[in-house]
């Protein structure tokens, strides 16, 4: 499929008028709560799609199970990914699991790997079908490192993470440091 673009300035595609009136008041608060619903910090742990759903958040992992549930309900088959990354690399220098989702467009024959865990400053995750683009790079340098299988249910560790924690605060100490499915 080869998109063609009516104009050339990408200026054109951001203009507010009388008919895209993002500037309207109703318009400009939805925008920015799901914006803002994207990481929100909350210390309350979820872990079933509909947890999520109802509660509004949720970790990567959990965000994962969300979205994986909506593409099954419209027939799209979606499975679960795994990247070992270094939590922060100045505050927190330790290696955890980040989830992501696979799923298969069927159009195309072919599956991909998306990241479901919202934007914010310095994480740009991008749908596309010709380029992957996650919300983090691997570094292999540092220990890290990138899963390419995609498993047809959530890792059992990591499920059992998320319902046995309380908070965020006693999740992140407490991340699984191997998956079930590696340790099979």
């Amino acid at each position: 499929m080869n998109l063609i673009l009516h104009s050339n300035k990408i200026d054109d595609y951001l203009k507010h008028d009388d008919v895209i009136d993002f500037e309207n008041e109703a318009v400009s608060k939805l925008a920015d709560a799901l914006f803002q619903k994207a990481d929100r910090g909350e210390d309350a742990v979820t872990c079933a799609a509909s947890e999520v759903l109802r509660a509004g958040h949720g970790i990567c992992f959990a965000k994962s199970h969300l979205l994986a549930a909506l593409l099954r309900a419209k027939s799209v088959p979606a499975g679960f990914c795994y990247q070992k990354l270094i939590l922060d690399d100045e505050t927190a220098p330790v290696l955890i699991y980040h989830g992501l989702n696979g799923l298969y467009i069927k159009a195309r024959k072919k599956w991909i790997r998306l990241d479901a865990r919202g934007n914010k400053a310095g994480v740009n995750a991008q749908f596309s079908l010709e380029t992957e683009r996650l919300a983090f790079a691997v570094r292999p340098e540092l220990g890290e490192e990138d899963g390419f299988v995609i498993y047809p249910a959530p890792d059992v560790k990591v499920v059992e993470k998320l319902r046995n924690a309380k908070t965020r605060t006693e999740l992140w100490a407490n991340l699984p440091e191997e998956l079930g499915y590696w340790s099979n």
